[in-house]
């Protein structure tokens, strides 16, 4: 389901999901549509949004806007995360680890869409405990924003 394009600013999108959502009136069902989308720069930034509105065209356009406000960056090591790390977001977690050159991305659903808009070409990952597209993709990007280089890492974690 998941729809990319390339913008004139060199940012990458993808639409991760969307959904029709009905409110009911005295007169019927009032239809709109929620639009879940990832925009990222292929090398290391990346920021999700969620736009509403009657048309989708224009749920997708406000997606966009807020995902472009809300971007991260985070270390890249030859196309792959640096190290492993779980990212958490209400009941979901997202296992990511480093891959060797080769692999690919080994992700289903909206953790793919997040690691090809990022720039990351190899990488393992698994979804647990839920599959809902909001959590999934919060909790990747809680992982990722954990994410630290090498040298930093080296130096938490040896003793001084």
């Amino acid at each position: 389901m998941a729809y990319a394009s390339q913008q004139e600013s060199g940012l990458i999108d993808k639409v991760v999901h969307i959904s029709r959502v009905a409110k009911v009136v005295k007169g019927g069902r009032r239809f709109s549509f929620s639009a879940l989308v990832v925009v990222g720069d292929g090398n290391g930034s990346v920021g999700y949004g969620l736009g509403k509105a009657r048309e989708v065209p224009e749920a997708i356009r406000k997606a966009i806007e807020h995902a472009k406000r809300t971007m991260i960056s985070f270390p890249l090591v030859d196309g792959t995360i640096p190290h492993e790390v779980i990212g958490r977001f209400c009941s979901g977690k997202v296992f990511m680890k480093p891959a060797s050159s080769g692999t690919g991305i080994i992700a289903g659903g909206a953790v793919r869409s997040i690691m090809e808009v990022s720039g990351i070409k190899n990488v393992l990952t698994k979804c647990i405990r839920t599959s809902n597209p909001h959590n999934v993709l919060k909790a990747t990007l809680n992982g990722l924003a954990q994410l630290q280089r090498p040298e930093e890492r080296q130096k938490k974690l040896s003793p001084q």
